[in-house]
Protein backbone atom coordinates (compact mmCIF):
# COMPACT_ATOMS: atom_id res chain seq x y z
CA UNK A 1 0.00 0.00 0.00
CA UNK A 2 1.41 3.38 -1.03
CA UNK A 3 0.44 6.25 1.26
CA UNK A 4 -0.77 9.47 -0.39
CA UNK A 5 0.93 12.34 1.48
CA UNK A 6 -1.79 14.80 0.48
CA UNK A 7 -4.31 12.55 2.24
CA UNK A 8 -2.01 12.45 5.27
CA UNK A 9 -1.92 16.25 5.37
CA UNK A 10 -5.71 16.48 5.18
CA UNK A 11 -6.09 13.82 7.87
CA UNK A 12 -3.60 15.57 10.18
CA UNK A 13 -5.64 18.76 9.83
CA UNK A 14 -8.95 16.97 10.39
CA UNK A 15 -7.71 14.99 13.39
CA UNK A 16 -6.66 18.10 15.30
CA UNK A 17 -10.11 19.65 14.83
CA UNK A 18 -11.91 16.40 15.70
CA UNK A 19 -9.82 15.87 18.83
CA UNK A 20 -10.67 19.36 20.10
CA UNK A 21 -14.42 18.95 19.53
CA UNK A 22 -15.36 15.31 20.07
CA UNK A 23 -14.61 13.43 23.29
CA UNK A 24 -13.94 9.68 22.90
CA UNK A 25 -16.81 7.41 23.99
CA UNK A 26 -14.69 5.62 26.61
CA UNK A 27 -14.08 8.93 28.40
CA UNK A 28 -17.77 9.84 28.41
CA UNK A 29 -18.61 6.36 29.71
CA UNK A 30 -15.90 6.81 32.34
CA UNK A 31 -17.57 9.99 33.57
CA UNK A 32 -20.92 8.18 33.73
CA UNK A 33 -19.32 5.44 35.87
CA UNK A 34 -17.82 8.00 38.23
CA UNK A 35 -21.18 9.76 38.64
CA UNK A 36 -22.83 6.43 39.47
CA UNK A 37 -20.21 5.60 42.10
CA UNK A 38 -19.70 9.05 43.63
CA UNK A 39 -20.87 9.38 47.25
CA UNK A 40 -20.32 13.13 47.64
CA UNK A 41 -23.23 15.31 46.49
CA UNK A 42 -21.01 18.25 45.60
CA UNK A 43 -18.73 16.04 43.53
CA UNK A 44 -21.76 14.64 41.70
CA UNK A 45 -22.78 18.19 40.75
CA UNK A 46 -19.28 18.97 39.46
CA UNK A 47 -19.26 15.80 37.37
CA UNK A 48 -22.70 16.71 36.05
CA UNK A 49 -21.39 20.12 34.96
CA UNK A 50 -18.56 18.40 33.09
CA UNK A 51 -21.01 16.15 31.27
CA UNK A 52 -23.15 19.16 30.35
CA UNK A 53 -20.09 20.96 28.97
CA UNK A 54 -19.34 17.97 26.74
CA UNK A 55 -22.92 17.87 25.45
CA UNK A 56 -22.99 21.61 24.72
CA UNK A 57 -19.63 21.46 22.91
CA UNK A 58 -20.72 18.59 20.69
CA UNK A 59 -24.20 19.99 20.02
CA UNK A 60 -22.83 23.41 19.03
CA UNK A 61 -19.67 22.11 17.29
CA UNK A 62 -17.43 24.18 19.57
CA UNK A 63 -14.26 23.22 21.43
CA UNK A 64 -14.35 21.08 24.55
CA UNK A 65 -11.71 23.30 26.19
CA UNK A 66 -10.07 26.61 25.36
CA UNK A 67 -6.63 25.02 25.76
CA UNK A 68 -5.79 23.58 22.34
CA UNK A 69 -2.71 21.94 23.81
CA UNK A 70 0.59 20.82 22.38
CA UNK A 71 -0.19 18.76 19.24
CA UNK A 72 1.14 15.19 19.39
CA UNK A 73 0.84 12.75 16.51
CA UNK A 74 1.53 9.05 17.07
CA UNK A 75 2.04 7.18 13.78
CA UNK A 76 2.09 3.37 13.52
CA UNK A 77 3.26 1.97 10.21
CA UNK A 78 2.25 -1.58 9.35
CA UNK A 79 3.74 -4.22 7.06
CA UNK A 80 3.61 -3.67 3.33
CA UNK A 81 3.21 0.11 3.66
CA UNK A 82 5.21 2.23 1.23
CA UNK A 83 5.77 5.78 2.47
CA UNK A 84 8.38 8.54 2.36
CA UNK A 85 9.17 8.91 6.07
CA UNK A 86 10.47 12.47 5.86
CA UNK A 87 7.62 13.45 3.56
CA UNK A 88 5.16 11.88 6.01
CA UNK A 89 6.44 14.04 8.86
CA UNK A 90 6.31 17.18 6.72
CA UNK A 91 2.73 16.38 5.65
CA UNK A 92 1.68 16.08 9.30
CA UNK A 93 3.36 19.39 10.10
CA UNK A 94 1.55 21.11 7.22
CA UNK A 95 -1.80 19.63 8.25
CA UNK A 96 -1.33 20.73 11.85
CA UNK A 97 -0.58 24.30 10.81
CA UNK A 98 -3.51 24.37 8.38
CA UNK A 99 -5.97 23.21 11.04
CA UNK A 100 -5.15 26.23 13.18
CA UNK A 101 -5.27 28.73 10.33
CA UNK A 102 -8.37 27.35 8.61
CA UNK A 103 -10.45 26.58 11.69
CA UNK A 104 -9.16 29.64 13.56
CA UNK A 105 -8.76 28.15 17.02
CA UNK A 106 -6.20 29.46 19.50
CA UNK A 107 -2.59 28.54 18.91
CA UNK A 108 -1.01 27.58 22.24
CA UNK A 109 2.54 27.15 20.93
CA UNK A 110 5.26 29.73 21.56
CA UNK A 111 9.06 29.90 21.40
CA UNK A 112 10.44 28.81 24.81
CA UNK A 113 12.47 31.97 25.46
CA UNK A 114 10.97 34.75 23.30
CA UNK A 115 7.38 33.49 23.86
CA UNK A 116 6.58 34.49 20.27
CA UNK A 117 3.43 32.75 18.95
CA UNK A 118 3.41 32.05 15.21
CA UNK A 119 -0.37 31.42 15.39
CA UNK A 120 -0.17 28.02 13.69
CA UNK A 121 0.19 25.56 16.61
CA UNK A 122 3.68 24.79 15.31
CA UNK A 123 7.26 25.67 16.13
CA UNK A 124 10.69 24.16 16.66
CA UNK A 125 10.07 20.44 17.31
CA UNK A 126 6.27 20.92 17.32
CA UNK A 127 4.01 19.22 16.37
CA UNK A 128 5.59 16.29 18.17
CA UNK A 129 5.56 13.24 15.89
CA UNK A 130 6.32 9.72 17.13
CA UNK A 131 6.80 6.80 14.72
CA UNK A 132 6.30 3.15 15.61
CA UNK A 133 5.87 -0.03 13.58
CA UNK A 134 3.09 -2.62 13.82
CA UNK A 135 2.53 -6.09 12.37
CA UNK A 136 -0.81 -5.11 10.82
CA UNK A 137 -0.80 -5.66 7.09
CA UNK A 138 -1.14 -2.64 4.79
CA UNK A 139 -2.29 -0.33 7.56
CA UNK A 140 -1.07 3.06 8.75
CA UNK A 141 -2.59 4.53 11.90
CA UNK A 142 -2.28 8.18 12.90
CA UNK A 143 -3.42 9.23 16.38
CA UNK A 144 -3.66 12.89 17.38
CA UNK A 145 -3.51 14.01 21.01
CA UNK A 146 -3.76 17.70 22.00
CA UNK A 147 -2.05 17.66 25.42
CA UNK A 148 -3.16 20.62 27.51
CA UNK A 149 -0.78 22.47 29.81
CA UNK A 150 -2.92 21.95 32.90
CA UNK A 151 -2.18 18.25 32.75
CA UNK A 152 1.30 18.46 31.21
CA UNK A 153 2.53 20.86 33.91
CA UNK A 154 1.88 18.05 36.36
CA UNK A 155 4.71 15.76 35.29
CA UNK A 156 7.37 14.22 37.49
CA UNK A 157 10.42 11.94 37.31
CA UNK A 158 12.12 10.16 40.21
CA UNK A 159 15.17 7.95 40.00
CA UNK A 160 14.01 5.60 42.73
CA UNK A 161 16.33 3.36 44.72
CA UNK A 162 15.86 -0.28 43.61
CA UNK A 163 16.10 -1.57 47.20
CA UNK A 164 12.95 0.40 48.07
CA UNK A 165 10.97 -1.82 45.68
CA UNK A 166 7.36 -1.36 44.61
CA UNK A 167 6.54 0.67 47.73
CA UNK A 168 8.73 3.50 46.43
CA UNK A 169 6.74 3.53 43.18
CA UNK A 170 3.39 3.64 44.98
CA UNK A 171 4.48 6.36 47.40
CA UNK A 172 5.81 8.53 44.59
CA UNK A 173 2.60 8.24 42.56
CA UNK A 174 0.41 9.10 45.56
CA UNK A 175 2.60 12.09 46.42
CA UNK A 176 2.33 13.36 42.83
CA UNK A 177 -1.47 13.09 42.80
CA UNK A 178 -1.68 14.99 46.08
CA UNK A 179 0.70 17.68 44.83
CA UNK A 180 -1.32 18.12 41.64
CA UNK A 181 -4.57 18.49 43.58
CA UNK A 182 -7.11 20.27 41.38
CA UNK A 183 -4.54 21.75 38.99
CA UNK A 184 -4.94 18.88 36.51
CA UNK A 185 -8.75 19.35 36.29
CA UNK A 186 -9.56 15.94 37.80
CA UNK A 187 -10.87 13.33 37.42
CA UNK A 188 -7.63 12.42 35.70
CA UNK A 189 -5.95 9.54 33.99
CA UNK A 190 -2.73 9.09 35.94
CA UNK A 191 -0.01 7.77 33.66
CA UNK A 192 2.91 5.99 35.31
CA UNK A 193 6.11 4.90 33.61
CA UNK A 194 8.39 2.44 35.38
CA UNK A 195 11.83 1.37 34.21
CA UNK A 196 13.96 2.09 31.17
CA UNK A 197 16.13 5.21 31.16
CA UNK A 198 15.02 8.60 32.43
CA UNK A 199 13.78 9.74 29.00
CA UNK A 200 12.12 6.42 28.14
CA UNK A 201 10.41 6.37 31.53
CA UNK A 202 8.85 9.81 30.95
CA UNK A 203 7.71 8.69 27.48
CA UNK A 204 6.10 5.58 28.98
CA UNK A 205 4.20 7.74 31.46
CA UNK A 206 2.84 9.84 28.57
CA UNK A 207 1.82 6.71 26.69
CA UNK A 208 0.04 5.44 29.79
CA UNK A 209 -1.78 8.72 30.42
CA UNK A 210 -3.14 8.84 26.87
CA UNK A 211 -4.28 5.22 26.59
CA UNK A 212 -7.98 4.49 26.19
CA UNK A 213 -9.92 3.86 29.39
CA UNK A 214 -10.55 0.16 29.88
CA UNK A 215 -7.17 -0.85 28.44
CA UNK A 216 -4.67 -2.71 30.61
CA UNK A 217 -0.91 -2.84 30.82
CA UNK A 218 0.40 -5.81 28.81
CA UNK A 219 2.92 -6.55 31.56
CA UNK A 220 1.06 -8.58 34.26
CA UNK A 221 3.04 -6.87 37.03
CA UNK A 222 2.18 -3.47 35.56
CA UNK A 223 -1.49 -4.47 35.43
CA UNK A 224 -1.40 -5.44 39.14
CA UNK A 225 0.14 -2.06 39.94
CA UNK A 226 -2.60 -0.29 37.96
CA UNK A 227 -5.33 -1.91 40.05
CA UNK A 228 -3.66 -1.17 43.37
CA UNK A 229 -2.88 2.45 42.51
CA UNK A 230 -6.34 3.17 41.09
CA UNK A 231 -7.89 2.08 44.38
CA UNK A 232 -5.37 4.08 46.42
CA UNK A 233 -5.68 7.29 44.39
CA UNK A 234 -9.46 7.32 44.67
CA UNK A 235 -9.21 7.09 48.45
CA UNK A 236 -7.31 10.39 48.67
CA UNK A 237 -10.40 12.63 48.60
CA UNK A 238 -9.08 15.07 45.98
CA UNK A 239 -12.24 14.64 43.90
CA UNK A 240 -13.48 16.41 40.75
CA UNK A 241 -11.67 19.73 40.18
CA UNK A 242 -9.94 19.17 43.53
CA UNK A 243 -13.12 20.06 45.44
CA UNK A 244 -13.42 16.76 47.30
CA UNK A 245 -15.04 13.43 46.59
CA UNK A 246 -14.31 9.89 45.51
CA UNK A 247 -13.65 10.61 41.83
CA UNK A 248 -10.03 11.72 41.76
CA UNK A 249 -9.07 9.57 38.76
CA UNK A 250 -10.74 7.55 36.04
CA UNK A 251 -7.82 5.16 36.38
CA UNK A 252 -4.11 4.82 36.92
CA UNK A 253 -2.39 3.42 33.81
CA UNK A 254 1.08 1.91 33.96
CA UNK A 255 3.65 1.15 31.26
CA UNK A 256 6.88 -0.66 32.06
CA UNK A 257 10.29 -1.31 30.50
CA UNK A 258 13.35 -3.26 31.59
CA UNK A 259 15.97 -1.16 33.35
CA UNK A 260 19.48 -1.24 34.81
CA UNK A 261 20.24 -3.29 37.94
CA UNK A 262 21.29 -0.17 39.89
CA UNK A 263 18.32 2.09 39.13
CA UNK A 264 14.55 2.21 38.97
CA UNK A 265 13.13 5.30 37.19
CA UNK A 266 9.51 6.22 37.92
CA UNK A 267 7.63 8.94 36.03
CA UNK A 268 4.13 10.37 36.34
CA UNK A 269 2.25 12.22 33.61
CA UNK A 270 -1.41 13.14 33.97
CA UNK A 271 -4.29 13.61 31.58
CA UNK A 272 -7.23 15.84 32.50
CA UNK A 273 -10.90 14.82 32.44
CA UNK A 274 -11.14 16.08 28.84
CA UNK A 275 -8.93 13.25 27.64
CA UNK A 276 -9.00 14.19 23.97
CA UNK A 277 -7.72 12.11 21.08
CA UNK A 278 -8.66 11.21 17.51
CA UNK A 279 -7.44 8.56 15.07
CA UNK A 280 -7.27 8.01 11.32
CA UNK A 281 -6.57 4.55 9.88
CA UNK A 282 -5.30 4.30 6.31
CA UNK A 283 -6.03 1.07 4.43
CA UNK A 284 -6.16 0.18 0.72
CA UNK A 285 -9.96 0.55 0.97
CA UNK A 286 -9.73 4.15 2.25
CA UNK A 287 -9.42 6.21 5.44
CA UNK A 288 -11.46 5.50 8.57
CA UNK A 289 -11.79 8.06 11.39
CA UNK A 290 -12.33 7.12 15.01
CA UNK A 291 -10.75 7.27 18.45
Amino acid sequence: MKVDLQQVEEAAKELYIRALKLLPPDVKQGLDRLVAGESDAGAKRVLGTMLKNITVAEDTQTLLCQDTGIPIYNVRIGRGVEVDGHGLKEAIQRGCARSTREYSFRSSIVHPTTRVNEQNSSGRGVPIVHFEFSNEDKTLEMEMIPKGSGSENNSWLKMAIPAEGVDAIKTFVIDCVLEAGGKTCPPTIVGVGVGGTSDLCVHLAKQAATRALGSRCEDPEGAKLEEALTRAVNMLGVGPQGLGGDSTAFAVHVETAATHITMNPVAVNMQCHSARRARATFRPSGIEYGY
